[in-house]
Parts: C-alpha cells; structure tokens; sequence
C-alpha cells in the first residue's frame, strides 16, 4: 500500500512539474510603447522586441520575459525629421540609454499571481544599461486556441538605472527644462 502511495504521489508531482509550456513571442505581432513626460510636454515612441516567451501552465501565467532591442528607439510625436533624429540620437547617447554599450534591455518575470478581477499581480526584474532592479505591474492575460497575449503596463524610475538627465532628483534649478523621472511602457506580447 505504501508503495502505491508513493507511485501516485511521484505520478501527481511529474505530471505537475512538467505541465508548464514556454511559448515563444511573436515580435512581429507583439510591441513596447515608451512614453516620458517634462513640465512643457511629453514624448512617446517604440522599441521593438527581440525575443521573449511566456510560460504557461494551462491558461495560468508562472513566467516569462523579453528582450528589447535598444538600438531601435523611435519617437512618434515629433514629426520634424531632422529634430526627431536628432532627439532620437540623443537617447542613443550616455545621457540616456548609452545603447553603443547597451544594446539591450530585459524583464524577466520573477514571480506572479491571479488578482482580483481577473488580472496578474507580476513580479519580476527589469535590466536597462545593465543594472537590473524590481519592478511590480499588472497584467491581463488571453488565450486563444494555442496563441497567448499578454498586455501590461510598467512605470520605472529612470534614475534607478542611471539616467538622470534633467532629473530633478539630481539637479537644481532645472524650471521648465526638467524631464521627470518616471517613465510608462505600454507592452503587448502576442506568443507564436
């Protein structure tokens, strides 16, 4: 009877342990919109996706991440091609995400949990210029068929990973020069 016990037990915990499945994300049908605020306006654009996955257990999701490709920055909002080069190149430069040094940046989701109304409480840790700090966000997950998506949004403080350009954090008398430190990406993550 013992040894019965035993083979359900070990039975019940493989079966367990191997029912989550990794999926893969589709950048082409997946997106990160970035949007930063100052005293005199706002700016917004995208950075394109490298690779991600999510893994599932069912319809539950216990993890994941994804790979943004730096180099890719654009701004949306300013329609002057010769200004938005110019600002985008700026967020090329040390001022903001040094991206000849850092071509990437990552989440990776430590932990999440089914809150209420349907949503995920997520845990996890986002790396830009190579410091990686926790960030804590909500996300709605979907499934449809085998294609999962997963929309979110997650606010940062752009000081924690050393980018304090006209932060008022760091530097006085900035008026209305001063950008603040929190930054929105809106991200959608559409698996294969």
């Amino acid at each position: 009877m013992k040894t019965i016990i035993k083979t359900l037990a070990l039975s019940l915990f493989v079966s367990t342990s191997f029912a989550a499945t990794s999926l893969s994300v589709d950048s082409s049908k997946s997106k990160v919109e970035w949007f930063a605020t100052k005293v005199t306006g706002a700016h917004n654009g995208k950075v394109e996706i490298k690779s991600g996955n999510l893994i599932m257990n069912g319809n539950s999701l216990e993890g994941g991440e994804f790979v943004i490709d730096m180099t890719k920055i654009t701004c949306d909002d300013i329609e002057s091609k010769e200004y938005n080069t110019k600002f985008v190149n700026h967020l090329h430069s040390d001022d903001f995400f040094s991206t000849s040094k850092f071509k990437t940046a990552k989440l990776v989701i430590t932990n999440s949990r089914l809150g209420k109304g349907g949503h995920y409480d997520v845990f996890a840790d986002l790396t830009i210029k190579g410091i990686k700090k926790p960030v804590i966000f909500r996300a709605n997950v979907s499934k449809d068929g085998k294609v999962v998506t997963a929309d979110a949004e997650i606010k940062f403080n752009r000081t924690h990973y050393d980018i304090k350009y006209k932060s008022g954090s760091f530097f006085q008398g900035l008026g209305d020069k001063l950008i603040h430190d929190d930054v929105k990406l809106k991200v959608k993550l559409t698996t294969k």
